[in-house]
């Protein structure tokens, strides 16, 4: 569970599936008999969570007039920063790479900015959505563990 908290901040870990997966390990090992509410909660904050990590970096830029290439750059650049320079990489080639997409894009130092600040913000929302549905998984899970 830890780890997944982690893995909720971290891009590199998949959190929510981390934390789902050891519910579901409880479950099979204390068995899913009337306690199961628990786990379903568990599985509904697991696709909300990850509804919002995917909606919000674009919802965000599509606000702020970025298109959907602009968010594909932005995300090969963080696989590409990640390998070059290990964890930091992830938002140094993000950022980047963004930046670099809508500046080619718009030709404007200024429109490029506005719209690589609007991605980040929603990244930023999608981690916190994510670390909130993650703690409130683990929340499911400690009542399933006083309710068993």
């Amino acid at each position: 569970m830890a780890v997944g908290l982690v893995g909720t901040v971290l891009p590199v870990l998949p959190g929510l599936v981390l934390i789902w997966l050891a519910g579901l390990a409880y479950g099979l090992g204390a068995g899913f008999d009337a306690t199961w509410v628990p786990f379903a909660i568990m599985s509904v904050l697991l696709v909300i969570g990850y509804a919002a990590s995917v909606a919000l970096p674009g919802a965000k830029g599509a606000a702020a007039g970025a298109p959907r290439s602009t968010l594909l750059s932005g995300a090969a650049g963080a696989i590409v920063g990640f390998f070059v320079i290990p964890v930091v990489g992830i938002v140094v080639g993000g950022v980047g790479a963004t930046y670099l997409a809508e500046l080619s894009r718009t030709g404007d130092r200024d429109a490029a900015w506005r719209s690589t600040k609007a991605v980040l913000v929603g990244f930023g929302l999608s981690a916190l959505a994510e670390l909130a549905a993650g703690l409130g998984m683990v929340v499911a899970w400690i009542s399933w563990l006083f309710a068993g």
